[in-house]
């Protein structure tokens, strides 16, 4: 992820994941992700396509209303995908017959205002972030860690911001260097070890693995300014040594005790495994 932080988030809907993205300071959904709950479609992607060819041929103004913003697919990486703010969306659902159109105008209608709350008052937003993972059944420690990772990330891309590194690409580019040095694996290759889809990777570390990615991404934010770190390269350079710092500490711990760090364990097993139980 380029910047772990309340801008980018998954919103939930009839337990339906549809990703957004704060843009000109409001959210922007993806539109696919709105017509795959709408419409059940098993290709959504097909079916916005041949929807928005329809409204074109029809001389609608509601495609003008899409922007390509980026957001997170489920290999991990970025890309430009179709996004509408709150009116975009409310005059994409008139076109959309389904019988979830009026509750999910229901649901958009409280996330925008959620928004605008969280822009009177920005810890709104992280106390919503805290009670989101405790519906989930995380513990509270857990919670702690996490939520210190957000912020451990944050400092970190704005360091990188300061020092002309890209948005991006390049911000991809310096998290794999420091997972890879941390975890000895990019986040897809640790996606994929833990058998995750499009699901966020740190919501399913364990307590260890969080604190291993904060210490790796809190030296290479120590690395960076100790050393002036300017531009990508100089950036790279500090992301591997502060990457190394964690995976040098990781590698002490699991020979002193025994057990690797890395788990293929993960929340979304764990909770299947209590559904199954109960």
């Amino acid at each position: 992820m380029d910047k772990e932080d309340i801008s980018t988030k998954i919103a939930i809907f009839q337990r339906k994941e549809i990703r957004r993205v704060i843009h000109e300071n409001e959210w922007w959904f993806s539109v696919v992700d709105i017509v795959a709950v709408l419409t059940g479609s098993l290709d959504p992607g097909a079916y916005w396509r041949k929807l928005k060819q329809r409204l074109r041929e029809e001389g609608s103004e509601v495609v003008t209303f899409c922007h390509g913003l980026k957001l997170e697919a489920s290999d991990g990486k970025k890309y430009e995908t179709d996004c509408a703010n709150t009116e975009g969306i409310f005059r994409i659902i008139q076109s959309i017959p389904s019988p979830k159109a009026e509750p999910f105008k229901r649901w958009l209608a409280r996330v925008g205002y959620e928004r605008v709350q969280e822009i009177e008052d920005p810890e709104l937003a992280t106390k919503r972030t805290r009670a989101l993972y405790k519906a989930k059944s995380y513990s509270n420690t857990w919670i702690e860690k996490r939520m210190r990772g957000i912020e451990v990330r944050e400092i970190l891309t704005d360091e990188w911001k300061k020092r002309n590194v890209k948005e991006g690409r390049e911000y991809s580019i310096l998290t794999a260097e420091i997972s890879q040095a941390t975890f000895g694996m990019t986040p897809s290759q640790y996606q994929k070890f833990k058998g995750l889809k499009r699901e966020n990777l740190r919501d399913h570390m364990n307590d260890l693995e969080l604190i291993f990615a904060m210490l790796g991404e809190a030296s290479t934010t120590e690395i960076a300014k100790n050393k002036d770190a300017q531009g990508f390269p100089e950036n790279k350079a500090a992301a591997r040594a502060g990457g190394s710092v964690a995976g040098s500490a990781r590698k002490d711990l699991e020979k002193k005790s025994g057990r690797k760090v890395s788990t293929r364990k993960n929340y979304l097993s764990e909770s299947e495994d209590k559904k199954r139980l109960r």
